[in-house]
This record gives C-alpha cells, structure tokens and sequence, in this order.
C-alpha cells in the first residue's frame, strides 16, 4: 500500500475482512495515538467543539435558527478537512515520522487541491437533499395542522399525523447518515493515501461496507453513540471523542483495505 499518499495506485485496493476484534483493535489504537500526541487530538477536536458552541451561542442570543444553517453547510465542509488532520497524525505515528504542525497542517492545507473537496461537496448535496425532504415530509404530514410553536408545545408531534412524520423522517434521515456513512468511512482515508479519484474512492468505500455489513453497522451504531454521549455536557465530551473515532477509523480504514 502506498504510504505517503505520492504514487498513483494502480487499481482499487483489495477490500480485507472487518470482524469485531478490528473495531475493538482500531478503538484501541486510536486510543493509544491520542494519548501519544494529545495536543493535535485537543486541537482538531477543539475546533468542532468551539464551532459548535459559537454557534449555540449565536442562536440563543439572536434568536435566528438562520445560524443553524450555517451548521447544516459549515460541519460537511470543515469536518472532513478536520478529520484528515487526525488521519494524517496517526498515519505519521504508525511510520514513525516526527510529528509538526507544520506538517501535519501542512497537510490538510493540501487536500484542497486534491480530491476531498469534491467528497465535500457530495456531503453538502446530501444535506441539501435532507433539507428538501424533511421539508417536504413535514408539509405532506403536518401542513395543513393548526400552528403551534413546537419549542414550547410537542403536542402537535403526538397527533397520528406527527408521529408518521417523525417515523417516515428518521427512516429518511437514517437512511441518508447511511449513505454517508457509507461514502465517507473508507472514502475519506482513502484519499489522504493515495492518489485516487473521489468516485472511486467513494466505491471502494461503499464496498468495504457491503463485504462487511454486521461490523460496519456496528461500527457506526459506536460512532454515533459516541458522539451522543461527547455532546454532554456542552459538547465538551468531543474533546476526547472525535480524536479518538479519528484515529480509530485510521486504523480501521488500514485493515478493510488490505
């Protein structure tokens, strides 16, 4: 495999089998490289955790959900750039190159002449397809129901109509965080790697989830649990949280594809 990420890559890479022990072995290895170099995996985390709370605060004191929008497009575009970040540092470690800032930011900086802008970009369409739905899936249920101010009455969410609404809702959405899941889990290492166009990124990716299904949706039920769990309180758990699945999925990414 190519390890700096220079050498075109002849074909796709072969898709190696994902069992519990690799999730339980990328957990810990991950583990082991945030505790060998904490300060990037505080600094990469912080950025999620400061966004987040800038724009909390934001809301809150304007009172315009507009700021939430600012999420919706903000996360796809940052998270990956701040992802490949944690990748590169675990990548530096397992070669035992020496660790910079200059490096390692040197890095990221570079991805955006290379391929993960344009996974970037599949990210945000998918957001906006999400935004389109769930507005669609909201006036289909509820459009013509009396309006009622949801942030003080969830009332309206237990008629027949707003429970469809919230069962078809979370099936869309859940199958969109699929999708990406699926795009993203390999995709994103991936790119960092090698010289490898994002389609095919992307497909390898996909097919990594496919030959390994029970361990893939296993692996982002923990994703996503953890996550849950760093949001509290105020976000403050993503500190540890995202350094940890970032390199995690490093190491992940470095078995499913053999």
């Amino acid at each position: 495999m190519t390890q700096t990420g220079a050498a075109p890559a002849a074909r796709p890479p072969d898709i190696g089998a994902v069992t519990l022990a690799t999730l339980k072995a990328a957990l810990r290895r991950g583990w082991a490289d945030f505790r060998r170099a904490p300060a990037f995996g505080l600094f990469f985390g912080g950025v999620y955790v400061i966004f987040g709370l800038a724009l909390f605060w934001l809301t809150r004191v304007t009172g315009q959900v507009y700021w939430l929008a600012l999420a919706v497009f903000g996360f796809p575009l940052l998270g990956p750039f701040t992802a490949v970040g944690l990748y590169e540092v675990s990548r530096r470690l397992e070669e035992g190159r020496p660790l910079t800032w200059r490096g390692v930011l040197g890095t990221v900086w570079r991805q955006k002449d290379r391929q993960l802008p344009s996974i970037c970009a599949i990210i945000v369409l998918i957001f906006l397809f999400w935004s389109f739905i769930g507005h669609m899936i909201f006036a289909l249920f509820l459009g013509l129901s009396t309006m009622t101010n949801i942030s003080t009455s969830w009332a309206v969410f237990m008629t027949p109509n707003g429970v469809t609404m919230l069962a078809v809702g979370s099936a869309v959405g859940g199958a969109l965080a699929t999708l990406t899941f699926a795009i993203t889990v390999v995709g994103l290492p991936l790119v960092l790697d090698r010289e490898i166009d994002f389609v095919t990124a992307m497909i390898v990716s996909v097919r990594s989830v496919t030959t390994n299904p029970g361990p893939m949706a296993l692996w982002a039920l923990t994703v996503a649990a953890l996550l849950f769990a760093g949001m509290a309180p105020f976000f403050l758990g993503l500190f540890v949280v995202l350094p940890l699945l970032g390199h995690a999925t490093w190491h992940l990414y470095r078995t499913a594809l053999d």
